[in-house]
């Protein structure tokens, strides 16, 4: 039996906005615990990255245009993508464990292949205009 597909009505609906939520609010519990005197480093650039994750899920899910969706889409994986850089910046500098990041890590993974395919499947709409 298949189940039926329910509509999407807001973005916080979307899988990839989801995972990109989880992952934020992990990465704020994260930094709790970094060195007082990264507060205004690798703390806060996590931090600002994995809002932007959702922020601009959220803003392109609003925009009308597939062209800005698009664009807003792509931002938020970036920002994912400098999550892990900065993830993996702090693992080698002993600010989180390597069992953490790995933990994270899968996390990191998950939302940039979610944010992946609502980009092809935006994609896909667009050029079928």
């Amino acid at each position: 039996m298949q189940v039926p597909k329910t509509k999407i009505q807001n973005f916080t609906d979307l899988e990839a906005w989801k995972s990109g939520h989880e992952l934020t609010v992990w990465i704020y519990s994260l930094t709790k615990n970094f060195p007082k005197e990264e507060v205004f480093g690798i703390s806060n650039q996590l931090r600002r990255a994995s809002v932007s994750i959702t922020s601009n899920l959220a803003e392109g899910f609003s925009r009308n245009s597939l062209k800005e969706k698009i664009q807003f889409y792509s931002i938020a994986k970036g920002s994912t993508t400098e999550v892990e850089n900065q993830l993996l910046i702090s693992r080698d500098v002993g600010f989180i464990t390597k069992d953490t990041f790995s933990s994270i890590e899968d996390v990191v993974r998950r939302t940039n292949k979610l944010i992946s395919g609502l980009l092809k499947s935006t994609r896909a709409r667009a050029e079928n205009l």
